[in-house]
């Protein structure tokens, strides 16, 4: 079982104030509120970090907008893995069996963790390779950590549960993996690729997984992208592809509403049912970042100056 560890300082960008307003509200109180980023920052790669907002507050640059942040130091346990960070492109909230709040984390550049939350401590970590480019990650219930690495065209569920270090893992095939998400109440890992949807089967042992066929949507359009829930509805599922965004039955396994909304790198929405996307912007440094969040219904926009952020991902531990 994953224990949470003790807290200790983070790294020095994240400020004492920043902390002791995290503490203060804890965790619960944050469920389905703040909205954290990939802040790629690419031209500064050790700046490169997950950033957790608060959409009420509307200007992003304000030190209250922005209530917490991390990335891999070898002061948060990180030794040996910290070069395999600079390209963040997925974070989740997630709790463990025990019911402490940790941290899903992955990078493009390779790593693959799960950190303590607030204290940002590393519970586990692993270098999945940047030639993989992993693109997704997500905590399995028996405290395993499934990773979309697009490039290496798979789906991995590594052995977190078995140390801090465990580098023990199963794969799936996938082309283009680009998504994972846990669906307790079918008991299966939704994983998206391509024009691909397909709900895995895992059994086997925490110590020794075994990945098994379930069903199996295919998309009306390729270029998978995004893969989260709607929150307050435990049957659909949000998906992006290159041209559109939809929306998925678990139940019926099918795509129930189409929005014609292209290039969209990441899409959620909040328990209120407010959207929550990112796309490219002009004038960013790469063709996939952007320096604002989206918001729809109702509309809004926040900006942070200078960012490159990735993907925007409402901050909450539940899985549907």
């Amino acid at each position: 079982m994953i224990r949470l560890l003790s807290c200790i300082s983070l790294l020095a960008a994240v400020s004492t104030s920043s902390i002791a307003a995290t503490a203060a509200a804890g965790p619960a109180a944050e469920e389905g509120r703040l909205v954290a980023v990939t802040d790629q920052d690419y031209d500064n790669l050790p700046a490169a970090r997950i950033r957790l907002m608060d959409p009420v507050i509307a200007d992003w640059n304000s030190a209250a907008a922005q209530k917490w942040t991390w990335s891999p130091t070898v002061a948060n346990g990180f030794s040996g893995l910290t070069s395999a960070w600079g390209l963040p492109s997925d974070v989740k909230l997630r709790r463990t069996s025990a019911g402490a709040y940790v941290a899903v984390v992955a990078d493009s550049k390779g790593l693959a963790g799960l950190i303590s939350y607030p204290a940002g401590r590393k519970l586990w970590g692993v270098n999945v390779g940047a030639a993989n480019n992993p693109h997704s990650v997500e905590l399995l219930p028996n405290g395993n950590v499934a990773v979309a690495a697009s490039t290496g065209g798979f789906v991995r569920i590594y052995t977190a549960s078995q140390g801090s270090s465990s580098t023990g893992s199963v794969s799936y095939p996938l082309p283009d993996a680009h998504g994972v998400q846990w669906d307790p109440a079918r008991q299966l890992l939704w994983v998206l690729g391509g024009s691909k949807l397909a709900g895995l089967k895992i059994t086997g042992t925490a110590a020794s997984p075994v990945i098994e066929d379930g069903p199996v949507i295919t998309l009306p359009t390729g270029g998978g992208h995004d893969l989260t829930p709607v929150l307050e509805n435990h049957d659909l599922l949000w998906v992006s592809t290159g041209s559109k965004v939809y929306q998925v039955s678990k139940s019926a396994a099918a795509v129930v509403a189409t929005f014609d909304q292209a290039g969209i790198k990441s899409v959620s929405s909040m328990p209120n049912a407010q959207q929550v996307r990112t796309s490219p912007k002009a004038g960013c440094r790469t063709t996939w970042c952007t320096d604002t969040v989206n918001f729809a219904v109702p509309t809004a926009t926040r900006t942070l100056t200078g960012a490159e952020i990735y993907k925007a991902r409402v901050w909450s531990s539940r899985y549907e």
